[in-house]
């Protein structure tokens, strides 16, 4: 009965920030904004119409995570090998240096301020390591909403991918730096680096069965409904090894994304497309479910409590991201919008710095409860204040690239060749 009360709430849920995205659509402004907003007004921390006991529940959060790897095929659909070589290295670099920058920017200003203020200096490394991480969810749903194509969106989608992975091996060996410096029970760095990558191995795995099996069949449905049940086999791995585990840590859009761009690049443009023409839909319905996820944990009332180190971070972080794209976008040769507007599509942030955050508070509680007490009220405030900044300007970065709509112009333009081509 618990179950079934919980999940109209989800569904009523769900339908207002659908139409809070409409409305704020109305504005020109991303609909994320929107389902935002609805996120945290329906929270715990508001009306309570999305309580803890629903976030929590393993009935929601196996929804959720098979939602997140639905929402992977938006990213690994679109990472074709034969259009992405030529653009790898500089995929690949601009990685690293966006990540990289990131951290040193935000854990020199941080060391600066503790050393000034007497607090030990290894708060401002962790600080760093939370930083870099970059939240996919919201540039991806901008993406698809505006449907954007261009330099700024081709390279930004497999980042999207590669950014989750430089941030988690950053921010454990972190970690690791930090435990043996407190010399507390320590965390099992080289157990968790590969508990990062396990969902990678997943995925590829999975997606190389599933394109064997897509080679051979002979419709449309059939095609659809291989790929559909491979998912549920890989998502399905994914929970088996997550309950094997003391706390479960696999990321399940890596799973989607690894696992979609194997079969991707194993099937014909045709299969591609017909599939993704009945998914495009669903993998909308799950960024929804994505962002009220994200959001509604996040309370409003620490905007009104954000105190100088919340500014700081914000500041240093978005300096960090931009600063590291377009250094890594220069040395790389990429277009000119890459260099300029890549940066703002990187800035959202909360969920992904909300989870490093946990980890960072749990190793900290114990020998040092002042610095957890420090980084979990800057994190906390700055995720809130930070993911409405950061979606509207991930959104003039694309604007400002000149590369909103553009996906439908493309396809008109496609489908208006194959026109004259068949007359």
């Amino acid at each position: 009965m618990q179950i079934l009360a919980d999940t109209m709430r989800l569904l009523l849920a769900i339908t207002i920030a659908v139409i809070a995205g409409k409305l704020i659509s109305k504005l020109k402004l991303p609909a994320i904004l929107g389902w935002l907003i609805a996120g945290m007004v329906m929270g715990p921390h508001a009306l309570g119409l999305l309580e803890d006991s629903l976030l929590d529940a393993p009935w929601f959060n196996t929804v959720e995570s098979l939602l997140e790897c639905t929402v992977g095929l938006m990213i690994g659909t679109e990472l074709i090998w034969s259009q992405m070589k030529r653009a790898g290295k500089q995929i690949l670099v601009t990685t690293i240096t966006e990540s990289l920058g990131t951290f040193l920017v935000v854990s020199l200003v941080f060391g600066i301020i503790f050393w000034v203020t007497d607090v030990p200096i290894y708060l401002a490394f962790l600080f760093g390591g939370i930083a870099l991480a970059t939240a996919p969810a919201p540039s991806l749903s901008v993406v698809n909403e505006f449907k954007t194509s261009g330099p700024v969106t081709k390279t930004l989608i497999p980042m999207a991918a590669l950014d989750d992975l430089v941030g988690a091996l950053v921010f454990f060996l972190v970690v690791a730096f930090v435990s043996a410096h407190l010399s507390t029970a320590g965390v099992p760095v080289p157990v968790v680096l590969f508990l990062v990558f396990l969902p990678v191995l997943i995925g590829i795995v999975t997606g190389f069965i599933t394109g064997k099996l897509l080679r051979h069949t002979k419709n449309r449905n059939s095609t659809l409904a291989v790929m559909l049940v491979m998912l549920l086999v890989s998502a399905g791995i994914g929970f088996l090894i997550n309950g094997m585990l003391s706390t479960p840590v696999l990321n399940f859009m890596l799973i989607g994304m690894s696992f979609s761009t194997v079969f991707a690049n194993m099937v014909t443009r045709e299969q591609l497309d017909g599939m993704m023409k009945v998914m495009n839909p669903v993998i909308s319905f799950s960024l929804v479910v994505a962002i009220l996820n994200l959001a509604a944990p996040l309370d409003y009332h620490l905007i009104f409590g954000a105190g100088i180190y919340t500014a700081v971070y914000i500041i240093a972080r978005a300096i960090g991201k931009y600063s590291g794209a377009y250094f890594g976008a220069a040395v790389t040769h990429a277009p000119d919008t890459v260099k300029k507007y890549l940066g703002f599509t990187l800035l959202p942030h909360s969920g992904v710095s909300l989870v490093f955050t946990g980890i960072a508070v749990s190793i900290l509680d114990g020998p040092a409860p002042e610095c957890a007490s420090i980084i979990q009220g800057t994190i906390a405030a700055a995720a809130v204040i930070n993911e409405v900044i950061a979606v509207y300007m991930a959104k003039k970065g694309f604007e400002w690239a000149g590369e909103l709509r553009k996906a439908e112009g493309a396809q008109a333009d496609g489908h208006r060749q194959e026109g004259e081509q068949t007359a």
